[in-house]
């Protein structure tokens, strides 16, 4: 791993408010430990949010007690502001944050920060719910943990077991793609950032933790979750409308083992033909259902129409995002447009069957028309799959929104926030990482294009940083 000019490797940011009494105990055991314990260059951030008591003063005097003590001062309260916003200005290679109060035993940096290090994940949390955590803490909060844990779980297909636990790690290349896209600057931001980095494919390392709760928390319960359960919302809504670009985040360094071609072996087959098989039996059973309403009040014909004319929609819609991984409103209408021409096809295929069971039998019953139905359907289903593939999406259209999601070596990146920073261009490599191993480990290095620029940092507006 590079380190940063100053030979900084690791920047650990305590975003703090109105914390005067623990401030100062928590830095000094926090800069012994990491002088101690840590085999390369470290740097402790002191991220003040508005605070309105001392908390500046005694800031401003450990940063002149400290050579690897910085205080930066933020005008706006926020803890997800105040760590996007430090996070942004740091050219370490790897950035950290824990809570002032270390309810987490600091014994667990080390197994945080290593696979960033060895460049083998991209995040690392620490976690007070997964197996060999040992956490002590009262019934309330757990059964409010755990609640939340489980409303991730539900609404946004989360994997991760623990998102608001105050000890994680990112690795700087990983945030300066990862940050333009959160938006929240409160206590939701860990959530975000999880999420996103899970949809787009990061590997997120997870450390079970030694915790005790700090009775004398100052955070907020019942605002806290109301916030958390509106970013919920928020981020589950953009998701479901292709408003993210993920795809354009998906695996953007080029280093994932899932992009290496093989011979004789057509790229991402085997997953599309299970996804396409998925989609494809839930929508012939939409359309059954369906072609079974629609014969209460008209004919075979009709019915099959329109049951097959609804359930294309959907199933061309559910294709493009699942089977094809095609995200975003990008050429959505054209196509839908090139679905509903395979519909046709399926279309005559289904036609023509009803209409040959009905010369050959006169007046079928509802389960033989149900029974053509599903074989004519199979036969649509595999040319649907064939024309999806080689016409709809085909290979070269996939492969250029993929060459468009990341940046190669030579390429570029953005400091400009929002989705839009993934198409601009940045003017040269921030730090990365794989240069630099824990004793006795392997120091992989990254492969070309692995680093990214770093976002530009705040304006003097909003932050300034006290002076020595």
């Amino acid at each position: 791993m590079r380190p940063e000019g100053d030979g900084t490797v690791l920047d650990v940011v305590i975003p703090v408010y109105n914390e005067e009494r623990d401030l100062g105990p928590c830095v000094r055991r926090l800069h012994a430990y990491l002088g101690r314990t840590f085999p390369y260059g470290f740097r402790i951030t002191i991220a003040d949010n508005a605070s309105t008591d001392r908390t500046p003063e005694v800031a401003a005097r450990l940063d002149d007690a400290f050579d690897e003590v910085t205080a930066v001062r933020l005008e706006q309260k926020g803890r997800g502001r105040a760590l996007r916003q430090v996070w942004s200005m740091s050219g370490a290679p790897v950035l950290a944050y824990m809570d002032v109060d270390l309810s987490t035993d600091l014994n667990a940096l080390l197994p945080l920060v290593a696979p960033l290090i060895s460049g083998h994940s991209d995040l690392a949390i620490g976690s007070r719910l997964a197996g060999g955590a040992r956490v002590v803490r009262g019934p309330k909060r757990e059964f409010i943990s755990r609640t939340y844990n489980l409303i991730l779980r539900g609404s946004l297909a989360a994997r991760f077991s623990d998102a608001q636990c105050g000890f994680k790690a990112i690795r700087g290349d990983v945030a300066a793609r990862l940050l333009p896209l959160v938006e929240d600057t409160g206590w939701f931001f860990d959530t975000e950032l999880l999420v996103l980095a899970e949809r787009a494919g990061l590997r997120i390392h997870e450390v079970p933790v030694d915790w005790i709760d700090d009775p004398d928390s100052t955070v907020h319960l019942v605002r806290t979750a109301t916030d958390d359960l509106k970013g919920v919302w928020r981020v589950g809504r953009a998701l479901a409308t292709g408003a993210l670009p993920l795809d354009r985040l998906a695996r953007p360094f080029g280093d994932d083992p899932r992009d290496r071609a093989l011979a004789g072996v057509p790229g991402g087959l085997a997953r599309q033909l299970v996804g396409f098989c998925v989609v494809g039996a839930l929508s012939t059973l939409c359309y059954l259902g369906l072609y079974s309403l629609a014969r209460l009040g008209m004919g075979p014909q009709p019915a099959n129409a329109v049951a097959l004319l609804l359930s294309a929609f959907a199933n061309t819609a559910a294709n493009r995002r699942l089977t094809f991984g095609v995200r975003g409103r990008d050429r959505a209408v054209r196509h839908q447009a090139q679905g509903l021409a395979v519909f046709a096809i399926g279309l005559a295929l289904t036609s023509g069957s009803l209409a040959a069971l009905d010369a050959a039998s006169g007046r079928p019953g509802h389960a033989t028309e149900l029974a053509v139905l599903i074989v004519a359907n199979l036969a649509a289903t595999v040319l649907r799959f064939l024309l999806f593939r080689a016409w709809v999406f085909p290979e070269r259209e996939r492969g250029r929104r993929r060459a468009a999601g990341g940046t190669a070596a030579g390429g570029t990146a953005s400091s400009v926030s929002g989705p839009d920073a993934l198409d601009r261009a940045a003017s040269g490599p921030a730090p990365g990482a794989g240069d630099v191993s824990f004793p006795g480990t392997a120091a992989p290095g990254f492969p070309p294009g692995r680093a990214a620029s770093a976002p530009q940092g705040p304006t003097p507006n909003d932050i300034s940083r006290s002076t020595r």
